[in-house]
């Protein structure tokens, strides 16, 4: 009998042992090589998408870094010319467009001129000039210089509006004159421009203004030499 209990016993454990075995395998326990072949297998997924996540924000940071460097409006533009350059220098005498000057003024600067003109504009004239009706203008003649003034009426000074030289004595704020090179012009005035295909073998025009295109100062051109130098104010 005691022998029967030991055998039934021994069955016993022997199926408690089994149960136990195939419960774990029903939970899924992975022996430690599958859980290491299962590691390796997901690192490489896991990586990829742990480099995609951490380098996006550091592209979205470029592209903005970027877009501040290019913004539009961060450099100041500059260039415009003041009147006072639109001027020649003789026997230290500064003379611009728009100074006022009457004939004893432009006597005092440069001397009796070799011959002066005086004209009021009118309807019947001629000039078909309608817009300076009243307005008085008088030319000044020097060898190679001339300078004309126009008043306004109800008696107002003359103011300079129109400067024309081709005598090299008369040079102008930056020291260009007639006859010098093509290449000493626009060394002296970067700024302006040639306006036609600036051949040194043909005839052209350089021109210098500020940005409202009222006052110029125009250089005429031959054989890569200055030839004479305009200054003036356009009339309305």
């Amino acid at each position: 009998m005691k022998m029967i209990n030991k055998a039934a016993a021994a069955i016993l454990l022997s199926i408690l042992l089994t149960m136990a075995l195939t419960g774990c395998q029903s939970k899924g326990a992975k022996p430690p090589e599958a859980a290491q072949n299962s590691s390796e297998k997901n690192t490489p997924d896991q990586q990829a998408k742990g480099e995609s996540n951490s380098t996006a924000p550091a592209s979205e940071d470029s592209e903005g870094q970027r877009a501040e460097a290019i913004k539009e409006g961060s450099i100041e533009k500059q260039g415009n010319v003041v009147l006072k350059e639109l001027a020649f220098v003789y026997n230290k005498h500064t003379i611009a467009i728009s100074d006022t000057a009457n004939e004893d003024q432009i006597e005092q600067m440069l001397g009796k001129p070799d011959n002066l003109k005086s004209h009021t504009y009118s309807a019947d004239d001629g000039t078909n000039m309608d817009t300076l009706i009243g307005f008085t203008e008088k030319v000044y003649t020097y060898p190679g210089l001339e300078i004309k003034t126009i008043s306004i009426p109800d008696g107002k000074q003359d103011s300079i509006f129109h400067i024309e030289m081709t005598d090299p004595k008369y040079a102008t704020v930056r020291n260009v004159k007639a006859g010098d090179s093509l290449d000493t012009l626009k060394n002296a005035y970067p700024e302006g421009k040639l306006l036609g295909d600036g051949a040194p073998d043909e005839e052209d025009d350089f021109r210098f203004e500020p940005s409202n295109y009222v006052d110029v100062m125009s250089f005429h051109i031959k054989d890569a030499k200055v030839k004479s130098i305009q200054i003036y104010s356009l009339l309305d």
